[in-house]
């Protein structure tokens, strides 16, 4: 994280962000989105008693329920309107993303341009809804069941708290949803991205008081605690580095003479990230652990909660294999082989000593799939390690490997985006100048 903040001083005029106002705009806007974001995680759900369920929460802490708690920004844990945070999006986002890998319908509407990909993306806000609001029925009747030293944690249970508590959290959960929209199109970064690592910065102060207070009680000593906060040094260090790494595949474009002059002749490259998939993996990997945990607390569900409890072989098996599988997964989505083998044969561009069509088709899929694997170790590896870490001296969820990887990857997306705009503002300001010369003279 503080690389790419050190490189955006070395290459970007700051001077010229004071005079991009366009920009200033659009940064001003998600500063103010997630103000309105962070107040609403503080705004508790209508019937509930706030301190009764905090003393109820503080019993129940602990592995799947800090890990939603976590991606909520810490939302749950006061129980706000926004309880749910944006994972019932996610969660759709993940259905509909594995139903158009295997239905061809869904597949060719998002090939149809941009009508297509508003059709999908409207599919899945329904879907969203449906999500939300049986997560959200769950949860008002689970609240009704909850019994804690400081008394119930619904002063008045019955119908009108479930459908009040239904309409409540469904509302925030679309608003949300609305809002991360707009902060794609009218901010900088991803806007649902942008959410969760506020959920997760905002929370990072408390969870390192909690850890200095765990070391205070005699969790683990000072040198532990110095250990601890140089892994998580090295672990931002390590993943800014293989963010940025990427293969480049050369690509030629032949020569070809129109008159006396030649065109083309130009050598340029196809860069394949080595985490194409980026944080998605770890985010859709958690979500499917809290969904086969933490659906209720009784019956089956109750077993495979505590067969899949935080720090447990069972626990760090699965996590990793759905790390790797959503990261392929992924990936394939992001990067087609042969439409891209296809776009080069069509604008005439060729992989030195690969045949076009099929043969470089195989070749992107070949380089991307040995990629693709490092990849994956990657990212299974920063998720793991943390996480054995977090179990063994009961560290805050904020400082494992998902959130870690979640803030520095938004990070650097957001600061790319941000130097984009300022080089374009940069090179306006030039056209106008150069316009304004041509008309003088």
């Amino acid at each position: 994280m503080a690389s790419a903040i050190e490189q955006l001083a070395k290459n970007a005029n700051f001077g010229a962000l004071a005079k991009a106002t366009e920009l200033k705009q659009r940064i001003l806007f998600v500063l103010g989105a997630l103000i309105i974001y962070r107040l609403g995680t503080y705004i508790p759900l209508p019937g509930i008693d706030p301190h009764a369920w905090q003393a109820i929460y503080n019993q129940r802490s602990g592995g799947i329920l800090d890990m939603f708690n976590m991606f909520a920004g810490g939302a749950l844990g006061r129980m706000t309107i926004f309880a749910l945070n944006i994972m019932p999006y996610i969660s759709a986002s993940i259905i509909m993303q594995l139903a158009s890998a295997m239905s061809k319908k869904l597949e060719e509407m998002r090939k149809e341009g941009e009508a297509g990909r508003m059709k999908f993306n409207q599919l899945t806000r329904y879907l969203t809804v449906l999500i939300a609001t049986v997560q959200a029925y769950g949860l008002a009747v689970g609240l009704e069941s909850f019994q804690g030293p400081n008394g119930p944690a619904v002063a008045d249970p019955g119908l009108f708290f479930r459908i009040s508590t239904v309409i409540t959290i469904v509302g925030g959960t679309v608003f949300l949803v609305w809002l991360g929209e707009q902060i794609t199109s009218r901010g900088v970064g991803n806007g649902i991205s942008l959410i969760i690592f506020a959920g997760i910065v905002a929370e990072l102060p408390r969870a390192f008081v909690s850890m200095l207070e765990l070391g205070r009680q005699g969790q683990f000593n000072m040198l532990e605690l110095l250990v601890i906060l140089a892994m998580v040094v090295g672990v931002i260090a390590f993943i800014v580095y293989m963010e940025r790494a990427q293969r480049r595949v050369t690509v030629q474009y032949p020569k070809r003479q129109a008159g006396n002059k030649m065109y083309g002749g130009d050598v340029n490259h196809i860069p394949l990230k080595l985490n194409t998939a980026g944080v998605i993996p770890p985010i859709f990997a958690s979500l499917t652990i809290v969904g086969f945990a933490g659906a209720d607390s009784s019956g089956i569900t109750s077993q495979i909660a505590q067969f899949l409890q935080h720090g447990t072989v069972a626990y760090m098996a699965l996590f990793g294999l759905l790390v790797a599988f959503f990261c392929f997964f992924y990936t394939a989505i992001v990067f087609n082989p042969e439409e891209n083998a296809e776009m080069l044969r069509k604008y005439g561009g060729f992989i030195p000593g690969i045949r076009p069509g099929k043969n470089t088709a195989d070749y992107l899929d070949y380089v991307l799939t040995r990629i693709t694997t490092i990849g994956a170790a990657y990212l299974v590896f920063i998720c793991i390690l943390p996480e054995i870490l977090i179990g063994h001296y009961n560290i805050p969820f904020y400082f494992g490997g998902t959130s870690l990887l979640i803030v520095v990857t938004v990070t650097m997306d957001t600061v790319a985006q941000i130097h984009s705009h300022m080089i374009a503002h940069q090179y306006e300001g030039l056209i106008k100048k150069t316009k304004l010369k041509g008309r003088r003279n």
